[in-house]
Order: structure tokens, then C-alpha cells, then sequence
């Protein structure tokens, strides 16, 4: 593919028409990270931060961004997703966590921007939670990792 969809003959915005697309299974994950203090991990990790228990509150956010992604980015569809998990570890090598979504839609249209927004707003409730005792954190590497269905296929990031 070499032309930017989401633009008209004129380099106008437009929303793309998928109404003469196939209704296929598509799947997407994405994945990124916060890094932060070994003490800052620890405290989430036994769930002594002062806001709460940080790991559920990301996951709820996650999920609740994948399922609002075409409020908040403008030429997105809505669909109707059909799962949407949030998996979160620590990483001492980090140190911090490293956040995954998995979505899953049959629909005529992709689910990368929905992994992707969900992986965005965990990592970002993340560091909401924990910047009263770690304002340092940095929140990295979001991106696709693998998608399934559709007219393209499948496709999985290259290993770094």
C-alpha cells in the first residue's frame, strides 16, 4: 500500500469507506512500557500505592479506552469489539511494567487502533496512580505488535 487512506484526491481528511469490505475475525496486539523507580515498582507490585490498587485501575482504563477509540481518534469507526484484554508485568530489567492489549471484532474494519489506544491510557493511568512518588517515570515504545484478518492478513513487528 502506498497511499495514505484517510485522505481524498484533494490531501483532504476523510473517514474510509469499509462498506463493501468482508465482515472478517481481526485481531491486534500492542504492547509498551512504563519504567520507574525499583521503589516506585515495588510499591505498586504490593499494592501500597496511595491511590489504590494501580494494576486493576489500568487494566478497567485499558479496556474502557479500546471500547471509546473512535471518540478519541477522528477517522476511526466504531465497531463492536468482542474482547479486549489487558495484561501487565513487572520488568525488573526496567525497572517498571510492561503493558499488553489484546482485541479481538469481527467487523470490516481493523482493531490496531483500539490495542494500540488501550496500551496508551494503561500506561498513562499507570503513571497517574504513581507520580506522586515518581514523577521520573517514562512511558515507551507503544506499538503494534501483531494483527490477524482482514484484506492485508496477517502481520507481526519485525523482532528488535
Amino acid at each position: 500500500m502506498t497511499e495514505l487512506t484517510h485522505l481524498n484526491e484533494k490531501g483532504e481528511a476523510r473517514m474510509v469507506d469499509v462498506s463493501a469490505k468482508d465482515v472478517t475475525h481481526r485481531t491486534a496486539r500492542a504492547e509498551g512500557f512504563v519504567a520507574m523507580t525499583a521503589e516506585t515498582l515495588a510499591l505498586i507490585e504490593t499494592g501500597e500505592a496511595k491511590k489504590g490498587d494501580v494494576l486493576a485501575t489500568a487494566r478497567i482504563a485499558g479496556i474502557m479506552a479500546a471500547k471509546r477509540t473512535h471518540e478519541l481518534i477522528p477517522l476511526c469507526h466504531p465497531i463492536g469489539l468482542a474482547k479486549v484484554s489487558i495484561e501487565i508485568e513487572p520488568d525488573a530489567t526496567l525497572p517498571g511494567l510492561r503493558v499488553r492489549a489484546t482485541t479481538k471484532v469481527a467487523d470490516r474494519t481493523g482493531v490496531e487502533m483500539e490495542a494500540l489506544t488501550a496500551v496508551s491510557v494503561a500506561c498513562l493511568t499507570i503513571y497517574d496512580m504513581a507520580k506522586a512518588v515518581d514523577r521520573g517515570m517514562r512511558i515507551g515504545e507503544i506499538a503494534l505488535v501483531e494483527k490477524r484478518g482482514g484484506r492485508s492478513g496477517a502481520w507481526r513487528a519485525k523482532a528488535k
